[in-house]
């Protein structure tokens, strides 16, 4: 009887970390309006003042994301475009975002292709 309750709390912690998780195919969807600065890719548009977030860390993203939108994080594009988003929402993009295989090779913009 004990294994089956122990089962049955493992089956509904790791339920509850799926749910959270991100989905990155919505996150494709919702990337539309970030493509203009970062890319359909998040390997940007060639202009050194918009990030690559191509590769980025999931969690990281989603921390900038909901920085910019507590305004904790200034920039006031991002402000603007972070408020219209939910927190499914910003876990989507961000599962999309680290999926993408990132062409930056080191820090300097000139050496991105």
């Amino acid at each position: 009887m004990k294994s089956h309750a122990v089962i049955l709390v493992l089956g509904v912690l790791l339920s509850g970390h799926a749910l959270a998780s991100g989905n990155a195919g919505r996150g494709l969807e919702l990337s539309k309006t970030c493509q203009a600065c970062h890319g359909v890719d998040g390997n940007g548009v060639g202009d050194p003042q918009y990030p690559i977030i191509a590769g980025q860390y999931a969690d990281y993203l989603e921390h900038a994301m909901r920085a910019y939108r507590s305004g904790e994080r200034e920039n006031a594009i991002m402000l603007g475009f972070a408020q219209a988003l939910s927190d499914q929402d910003i876990k989507d993009l961000s599962a999309y975002f680290a999926a993408q295989k990132s062409k930056v090779g080191d820090l300097d913009p000139k050496n991105v292709k």
